[in-house]
């Protein structure tokens, strides 16, 4: 029980920047099918970045308003509403 408890704390700790990660990327993703007709590379570079970088703040704000609304899923990866760890008390 100690390690699945380890394994969870040490996940959730890895969460919210998981899932900026996820959401940067598929962003980018979708924002270059988006930009693909484009005719400079410039540009398309330019949407693709944008479309990242927006998806990822976006994601990362949605993400940091579920913790704050949900105490059990704080307290299942035991981190604390702002996404930083807790203090392993073992």
């Amino acid at each position: 029980m100690r390690v699945v408890r380890g394994l969870m704390r040490f996940f959730g700790w890895l969460l919210t920047p998981l899932v900026a990660w996820a959401a940067s990327f598929l962003g980018a993703v979708v924002a270059a099918r988006a930009a693909s007709g484009m005719g400079l590379a410039r540009s398309q570079l330019i949407v693709t970045v944008a479309g990242g970088a927006i998806a990822g703040a976006l994601g990362l704000v949605g993400w940091l308003k579920l913790l704050r609304r949900s105490p059990q899923l704080r307290e299942t990866l035991e981190v604390e509403a702002d996404g930083t760890p807790t203090a392993a008390v073992d």
